[in-house]
């Protein structure tokens, strides 16, 4: 078995800024989702993702693609959205296993009450700390790992 490749001294300081960076943010984002909107930032991407979607809706494998999640907790995620009454199932006509997730008006509704809070706290936590020239720095960075790591960001998409 080969030797493994350690991290130099260098690396492991960004290693471990990363995952600072990651889970301080995240946690924060969490708890102002929760404390103003009573959702998860998972709940608040997938209704994200299907307000930025042709007419709202999208097929649950595109959705859960598109949020990173496996498709079976994608699928308790949109019970629990379906159950709130913020998105529905529709069955996809042209295939009989495919099913479609759909924005309601509901949902739009408290998406937009939602966001100002959200991108508030993102603003806070990211972009009024960075220098213009670090916000670019900083996708590059992401977009490069998550090419890397096989992951779906389109950079088309946010170009």
């Amino acid at each position: 078995m080969a030797e493994p490749r350690w991290l130099d001294e260098n690396e492991q300081r960004a290693w471990r800024a990363f995952i600072a960076a990651q889970r301080v943010i995240n946690s924060k984002i969490e708890q102002q989702l929760q404390r103003d909107s009573g959702m998860p930032h998972t709940y608040f991407e997938i209704l994200v993702r299907l307000s930025e979607a042709p007419d709202g809706r999208l097929r649950m494998s595109e959705l859960a693609v598109s949020t990173l999640g496996s498709r079976s907790r994608l699928s308790h995620a949109v019970d629990r959205l379906e159950k709130n009454g913020w998105v529905c199932r529709q069955d996809v006509e042209s295939d009989r296993r495919g099913q479609e997730a759909v924005l309601t008006d509901k949902g739009r509704e408290v998406l937009r009450e939602a966001a100002p809070g959200h991108v508030e706290t993102v603003r806070q936590l990211i972009f009024d700390v960075l220098s213009p020239e670090q916000v670019t720095q900083l996708h590059d960075v992401c977009a490069t790992l998550a090419g890397e790591a096989g992951g779906t960001y389109d950079m088309a998409r946010w170009q």
